[in-house]
């Protein structure tokens, strides 16, 4: 027999049942596709932000798709078959001059944390001219990265060299291996695997391109047709970053499952590396969007009539830090 007390007893429980628990228990999850551009470290917050569950804590069943590049992503974003994505700030810019309603909602790392590796007969830049570079695909990141620097550097991207599309990084670093390319645009940790290899760095982004990363994006049109669902894939996000930087021992797991490393202290380089530099308030920077605005500038010089409010939309981030939500997060 079943005492009368039981009802009871489940009321009060209730009661220390956290909101968020509740708040996922009330309804059902909803299902947000996330275009992935690359499965590397730039990326690995939203898998460490679903392997911790966080997503769930706000309503969301979200599932990571991954695609090859940005350019690929942007079209993805575009017809809406995905909520959010991480392109590249010049790829959403080139969008928006198109016509799109693409925008950028934060910058999660200051600099891109990528290597051009180059075989060790390539000393020089002029040594590239005649040589072929292999990157993820035209008009994704690395395409972008590797075209500002060639001309910054004095090297004309589409006569000097030969650009060749090759999805992911560790497909680009057995085609350097196998002679097909003579230089890779590598992340970490893929372009220690090819120092080890016997290849060096010639270009190092994070050094020599002002250029924030990690980008999250969306479009204006999903903002407008439901700016909650938006506004608690943020919420996620930045808590993802946040406990990523508070748990090692989990955001290592993440790093070895998705970037299938056995290696344990390439794996706590690597959470070391990407915790120090992910930011906690990651406003869209519009300071460092001059970089873009140059690469851009480059087929489109009319860029220059458009002001960079035109490409973000900082009003997520920023009601997120003035309310103490971010604050809160690293509150011990």
């Amino acid at each position: 027999m079943i005492s009368k007390r039981w009802p009871l007893v489940i009321f009060m429980a209730s009661l220390f049942v956290s909101p968020s628990v509740l708040f996922a228990q009330s309804r059902a999850l909803k299902k947000v596709q996330v275009g992935v551009p690359a499965i590397s470290m730039g990326n690995i917050i939203i898998y460490f932000t679903k392997e911790a569950k966080i997503f769930e804590k706000y309503g969301l069943d979200v599932d990571p798709v991954a695609v090859a590049g940005s350019g690929i992503a942007s079209k993805a974003l575009i017809s809406g078959s995905v909520l959010i994505s991480p392109i590249a700030t010049p790829t959403v810019m080139t969008a928006v001059l198109a016509g799109s309603d693409m925008v950028i909602l934060a910058h999660t790392m200051p600099g891109v944390i990528q290597s051009l590796m180059v075989r060790p007969e390539i000393k020089r830049d002029e040594d590239l001219k005649g040589k072929t570079i292999g990157v993820t695909t035209f008009g994704s990141l690395t395409d972008f990265l590797v075209k500002y620097l060639a001309r910054q550097k004095g090297l004309n991207p589409d006569k000097d060299f030969a650009l060749l599309q090759i999805g992911t990084d560790s497909d680009r670093f057995v085609a350097l291996q196998q002679g097909r390319i003579q230089g890779a645009t590598l992340s970490h940790p893929n372009f220690i695997f090819a120092q080890r290899a016997g290849f060096h760095v010639l270009w190092d982004f994070f050094r020599d391109v002002d250029y924030p990363w990690s980008e999250i994006a969306t479009t204006r049109t999903q903002i407008k047709q439901d700016r909650d669902l938006v506004m608690r894939y943020m919420r996620a996000h930045i808590e993802g970053i946040a406990r990523f930087k508070q748990e090692p021992e989990l955001a290592k797991k993440v790093i070895k499952k998705m970037l299938r490393l056995d290696d344990d202290s390439l794996a706590q380089e690597s959470w070391e590396l990407f915790a120090k530099h992910r930011i906690a308030a990651p406003y869209p920077n519009i300071k460092g969007m001059k970089t873009s605005y140059e690469y851009v500038a480059a087929t489109r010089p009319d860029v220059y009539k458009h002001k960079p409010e035109e490409f973000i939309d900082s009003s997520f981030v920023e009601e997120l830090d003035k309310t103490g939500f971010i604050k809160k997060l690293y509150e011990k």
